[in-house]
């Protein structure tokens, strides 16, 4: 990627979507639509902004490792990935929800070893370490609420967003670990050598959030 072009790393779905009203914002429109287009770098109407679009869970790396000098992340991830070589400047409230501990509503009282299932294992772990915990993590990649039904474990975390899911299941959520939001996270290295961009793109970026609120 030319040293001058600012790439910046979105992931599919409701992230993508939810930002690029803010990016237009702030002047920057992808000329590709990634649901249709197979190329993997796709142009603006700016020929010094590319934009990366990738995994979510992908995108704190290629932004930690320079591959992309800024990205929109979900926090879950960020807690996930750990943050390491990112700053995170901005909150860009969108794509708001909670990260439980959710199952059936006798699952808090049990006694024993937890055994909980989750793809936020990190998280997972470094929460019930704080206290004083110790629990079976099993890692799932999907349908978790199904994990307490047949047994495999007795409770999740798992974001949760409007609850339906867990309630058609027969699960509550247990204990709230953080609320989630998208935050705007930028390469350390990008911060200096292309400070005046990146801080402009903060600036339009932060000034998009505010007159949605």
């Amino acid at each position: 990627m030319p040293e001058q072009t600012l790439t910046i790393a979105l992931s599919k779905g409701r992230i993508y979507k939810d930002t690029l009203p803010l990016l237009a914002e702030a002047g920057i429109e992808p000329k590709d639509d990634p649901e249709t287009s197979r190329k993997l770098i796709l142009d603006t109407n700016r020929d010094d902004v590319k934009l990366v679009v990738i995994r979510a869970t992908d995108v704190p790396t290629y932004v930690q490792y320079g591959a992309a000098d800024v990205g929109v992340s979900g926090k879950d991830v960020l807690m996930e990935h750990g943050g390491d070589g990112l700053y995170e400047p901005l909150d860009l409230n969108i794509a708001r929800c909670r990260l439980m501990v959710a199952g059936r509503p006798e699952a808090g009282t049990r006694g024993g070893r937890l055994r909980v299932a989750t793809k936020f294992v990190n998280i997972t772990r470094r929460y019930y370490a704080e206290q004083g915990k110790q629990v079976e993590i099993i890692k799932l990649y999907g349908s978790m609420e199904l994990a307490p039904l047949v047994g495999l474990s007795d409770c999740i975390v798992d974001l949760v967003d409007t609850g339906n899911t867990l309630k058609a299941n027969g699960l509550v959520p247990l204990e709230h670990i953080a609320d989630i939001s998208s935050r705007l996270v930028v390469n350390k290295a990008a911060m200096k050598m292309k400070s005046a961009r990146v801080k402009r793109l903060i600036k339009d970026l932060d000034a998009a959030v505010a007159r949605r609120v």
